[in-house]
């Protein structure tokens, strides 16, 4: 019998134990005293209500009681929608009371908001504190005179909390920076006008508001270094100067090959016409026979042919003769 009640005494101990682990994880009694001696109003019945919906107390109670203490009127409501948003409960209230104490206008609805984007809202306020530096890629641009400049810059920038959401990022600002020094330089008449004053670029491409619809609000631009480059104007008349040669040897080669053709086409007529004349020279005996045997022709008629014949090509030779000479006196 009393073993019977030791063991029901050890089981009676062990589920009271057992109950009294489950009800201090239900009731975490430890932040409600914390939060009564932080004058933070946070009730049972919400402490257990956060561990129903999955949303750890602790996150909740200790960031209300910071913000409470940083004078921010919030509620344990407020910070529970965030938290079931996806949204970083501390990080606000840090960004909360850094805006506060810099006198950054920052409300509640604007950092969640901020939060929930993407951003890092803590960072932001901290940047629209204390300025930050970008430093742009070597922007290589061309002035009038064809020289090549190689460029950086140095951006300063100061974050605009009312840009935040939905405005464009650091990438944004350094590819707007670099078209505005390109630009800048590739108005200048000559490079040494941009080597001797740099500070015009910073003019320039300030006065060209780059930081619209931007989450930033440029302050400065500092050109920290300029390079000469390559001779462009040069290398692209030595690259124009190429491609023309090319061309007129195209077209020359295009008229030799069209002098070759009508060459061999001149020599395949003058081929037929000699064909043609030997063709027809060895007709005239056929026809001197025809002649003869038909009687329109006679042997004296045959005889003064052929005197007339060898006169000609004895003249023909003579002028020939003569010819060569007159060159040769005239040599």
């Amino acid at each position: 019998m009393d073993l019977g009640n030791t063991t029901f005494v050890l089981f009676a101990a062990f589920a009271a134990l057992i109950l009294l682990f489950i009800f201090l994880y239900f009731v975490p009694v430890n932040l409600w005293i914390t939060a009564i001696f932080s004058n933070v109003k946070v009730g049972i019945g919400e402490l257990i209500g956060m561990r129903i919906r999955k949303v750890p107390p602790s996150v909740i109670v200790n960031s209300l009681i910071t913000a409470t203490k940083a004078g921010l009127n919030l509620t344990t409501n407020d910070l529970e929608t965030h938290y079931l948003a996806g949204g970083n409960v501390p990080n606000v209230i840090r960004a909360l009371i850094s805006a506060d104490k810099a006198n950054i206008s920052l409300s509640f609805k604007q950092a969640t908001a901020i939060d929930l984007a993407g951003r890092d809202v803590f960072e932001a306020v901290q940047i629209s504190v204390n300025p930050k530096v970008i430093n742009t890629p070597n922007v290589a641009a061309v002035a009038a005179d064809g020289i090549q400049l190689i460029a950086k810059a140095r951006v300063t920038v100061r974050a605009n909390i009312a840009q935040l959401v939905g405005g464009a990022g650091e990438e944004t600002i350094l590819a707007r920076v670099g078209e505005g020094i390109v630009t800048s330089i590739g108005s200048a008449h000559n490079h040494k006008s941009v080597l001797e004053n740099p500070d015009k670029i910073s003019k320039l491409v300030l006065e060209r508001g780059l930081d619209a619809g931007t989450a930033f609000e440029i302050l400065s631009i500092d050109i920290a270094d300029i390079d000469v480059g390559t001779n462009i104007g040069a290398k692209l008349q030595i690259d124009q100067a190429s491609a023309d040669l090319k061309v007129a040897e195209a077209k020359a080669e295009e008229r030799r090959a069209m002098a070759v053709a009508l060459e061999q086409e001149m020599r395949a007529r003058n081929v037929e016409m000699r064909a043609k004349v030997i063709e027809a020279e060895a007709e005239v005996p056929k026809a001197l026979a025809e002649a003869f045997r038909s009687g329109n022709l006679g042997v004296m008629d045959y005889y003064r042919m052929e005197n007339i014949k060898s006169d000609t090509d004895m003249r023909d030779s003579i002028a020939t003769s003569d010819s060569g000479k007159s060159k040769g006196d005239k040599k």
